[in-house]
């Protein structure tokens, strides 16, 4: 990395940084205030109103310190725009409970400007890459949002995830898009401050919407001359630990016939709290393994002509299904039709 690019960089994270800190703080007074609360309810496990607003820090120091390269990278603008719209959106949702339907249409508008004014995509060489690749980006956008259901958890694996990415479009030769990311590691690390357990603020639909979208607007946009087997590996690698939480707690309700729209402690992080572990040691657990699969994504991506393509792509997949059958066997649910079983602490739904 060149003396410029690694200076622009450092400047990038230190503002991104000091912005979402200062701002978090802010905001979280304010949402005391207006009474912007998350409230317990039966389906939440932590016992007091905890301020919302952090999803908003996130995305201001995110987006503010690469505002200024926005009008001479398409690419780059578009993300932002759509990024900072979908951040809206989760915004609307925290403060009055938006139909399914609304949210994935708007997350499906933002993520069909990303693909199509954003350049060509490449992930199995056919005429389904655009489609293929909105339905991946609106999927992953709410699986980050289901990952954030315990303090630190979502903050801790995005973290991970935006600083492999941004390797990777630097990588790419895409040293706007790693520009970007590189703001929301650090946003991300300076909203976990307040977020670590026992959180003082939770970042809300804003935050993980937002950062679920760009992560996987960024993926997407990487342009690696990877073959299909190759390319599907590394986009499952770099999003491993949400993709893992959202297939397991779908094949867990779907197995209890409870509705997948309702909020639960049924995610991988509750199943970590009920073998034991404290909020603190269920974040790093998380965070391990978003490191160990992003480290394999960015091998991928680095040399996928050196790595066996198919047998990546297996191993995977199998990873995941391994991992997805473990966490089954910890015990969520009462009965059929009863709530889920209480952890411990403060999880979240």
């Amino acid at each position: 990395m060149s003396v410029p690019v690694l200076a622009t960089a450092a400047a990038t994270a230190l503002t991104a940084l000091a912005i979402t800190d200062v701002l978090s703080e802010v905001l979280r007074r304010v949402a005391l205030r207006c009474g912007f609360t998350d409230r317990p309810d039966a389906r939440k496990a932590h016992q007091r109103p905890v301020p919302y607003l952090g999803g908003v820090a996130i995305a201001a120091g995110t987006l503010a310190p690469v505002a200024a390269l926005a009008p001479h990278h398409r690419r780059l603008t578009v993300i932002i725009l759509a990024g900072a719209a979908v951040a809206l959106l989760g915004l609307a949702d925290d403060w009055r409970s938006l139909h399914p339907g609304t949210r994935l249409i708007a997350e499906g508008a933002a993520a069909t400007a990303v693909v199509v004014l954003g350049g060509n995509v490449h992930i199995l060489g056919s005429r389904l890459d655009p489609a293929i690749a909105v339905i991946w980006i609106v999927l992953q956008t709410n699986s980050f949002n289901l990952l954030d259901n315990m303090d630190g958890a979502a903050a801790t694996v995005a973290f991970v995830s935006a600083s492999f990415l941004a390797a990777a479009a630097y990588l790419a030769g895409d040293t706007a898009v790693a520009l970007l990311l590189v703001a929301l590691t650090a946003g991300c690390m300076g909203f976990l401050v307040h977020n670590w357990a026992p959180a003082r603020m939770f970042m809300g639909d804003a935050g993980s919407l937002f950062i679920g979208f760009v992560l996987s607007a960024a993926a997407i946009r990487i342009d690696v001359p990877c073959r299909p087997p190759a390319r599907l590996a590394e986009l499952l690698l770099l999003t491993f630990v949400a993709t893992v939480d959202t297939s397991l707690v779908l094949i867990s309700r779907r197995r209890a016939g409870r509705s997948f729209l309702a909020g639960g402690t049924d995610h991988a992080s509750h199943r970590l709290r009920r073998l034991g572990l404290s909020p603190q040691r269920v974040a790093l657990a998380l965070c391990t393994s978003a490191a160990v699969s992003c480290s394999c994504g960015l091998l991928v991506a680095a040399r996928c002509f050196a790595v066996p393509a198919l047998g990546t792509l297996v191993v995977t997949v199998v990873a995941a299904g391994a991992l997805i059958w473990l966490l089954l066997k910890v015990p969520v649910y009462s009965r059929p039709n009863d709530r889920p079983v209480a952890t411990p602490a403060n999880p979240r739904s």
